[in-house]
C-alpha cells in the first residue's frame, strides 16, 4: 500500500534542487519539494509525503490528526514508515 504520510519539514538541505529533510514519526529523510515550488516549505511547516516528494501542505492540526488515525492502520502504517525509512531520492 502507497500512503500519503504528514511528515515536518526539518531543514531546507539543498534549496537549488529543491530538497529538504523531514521527519515522519521520528524517521527523517532527505525528500523533493520541487512540487511545491516557487515558494518553499520553511522548517516546521508539514507537508504530505508520498514517493519521496511532497505532494503539499497540511495544517500541524490535519497532519497530528491523519498521523493519529493513520497508527490505528497497524501493520499498514508500520510497512509505510518501514519503506519510508529505507526510501531515499
Amino acid at each position: 500500500m502507497c500512503l500519503g504520510i504528514p511528515g515536518r519539514i526539518v531543514e531546507i538541505t539543498d534549496a537549488a534542487n529543491c530538497l529538504a529533510k523531514v521527519d515522519v514519526s521520528g524517521v527523517q529523510r532527505t525528500i523533493s519539494v520541487r512540487l511545491l515550488a516557487p515558494a518553499l516549505p520553511e522548517p516546521d511547516e508539514w507537508v504530505l509525503v508520498h514517493v519521496g516528494f511532497a505532494m503539499s501542505r497540511i495544517d500541524e492540526t490535519e497532519a497530528l490528526l491523519t498521523l493519529a488515525a493513520m497508527q490505528k492502520l497497524g501493520d499498514a502504517y508500520t510497512d509505510e514508515l518501514e519503506a519510508f525509512r529505507e526510501s531515499a531520492v
